[in-house]
């Protein structure tokens, strides 16, 4: 799944940073099931993927923004993927970087640290960290790191991380993955949704299938996670 062919570097050209590669192709191909529900609605519903903050902030951003930095800005450095990650990249020889985070509650996608939007932090990292945020109820469908794309009829497990503590529902769309069916209408939206019970507690389920297409997930493991835990 690796487009560098083209070129004469490759991720192994450079091996004090193979390993990191390694790690975002993996995660690339872990995060397939959230980004192909994000490209079937943009197909079916005209939203995009990948999409500028200014889209999906329920704020003012110019005023927040020039409030904390003291000057005219435009945020032109992180964009939203899908409804819920929030992509902040860095760029060469940056440590730090400042990252407008939209009203409401955000956590680190990678340890759940638990965020107050509205406002812009500071966050130090390392090379083998790209800065992503998640919104609080996000559902993101994850799936192994395998060499290939699902072949028709292959089932693969599904991880759902869930982010927060607060209600959330995802519509997670599958088709065969290899032919265009799905124009015939050979494709299914699986209803992902957490509750909260009265415990307190997260509580994940599939609610609901549309479609006649039959799901290629074998199973559902859900993993919550608030404030750097996960249960």
């Amino acid at each position: 799944m690796l487009n560098a062919w083209a070129s004469g570097f490759k991720p192994w050209s450079y091996p004090d940073v193979e390993g990191i590669i390694r790690k975002y192709i993996n995660l690339r191909m872990q995060l397939l099931p959230y980004f192909y529900s994000a490209f079937a609605r943009y197909y079916f519903e005209g939203i995009p993927p990948f999409r500028a903050i200014q889209l999906s902030a329920n704020d003012d951003i110019d005023i927040n923004v020039n409030a904390h930095l003291n000057e005219d800005a435009e945020i032109d450095d992180q964009y939203m993927a899908g409804d819920s990650l929030l992509i902040a990249p860095m760029f060469a020889g940056e440590t730090t970087r400042k990252v407008y985070l939209p009203k409401g509650v955000w956590y680190d996608f990678d340890t759940g640290e638990r965020y107050e939007g509205g406002t812009i932090i500071e966050i130090y990292v390392s090379l083998d960290k790209i800065p992503v945020f998640v919104k609080e109820g996000g559902i993101i469908p994850m799936m192994p790191a395998l060499p290939h794309m699902p072949k028709a009829g292959e089932k693969v497990p599904l991880e759902i991380r869930y982010y927060g503590k607060t209600p959330g529902t995802f519509k997670l769309y599958d088709d065969d993955g290899e032919t265009f069916a799905y124009e015939k209408g050979n494709y299914c939206w699986i209803t992902l949704q957490v509750s909260i019970d009265e415990d307190g507690k997260c509580v994940g389920n599939v609610v609901n299938v549309e479609g006649d297409w039959e799901p290629g997930y074998s199973e559902y493991k859900w993993k919550y996670i608030n404030q750097g835990m996960s249960e």
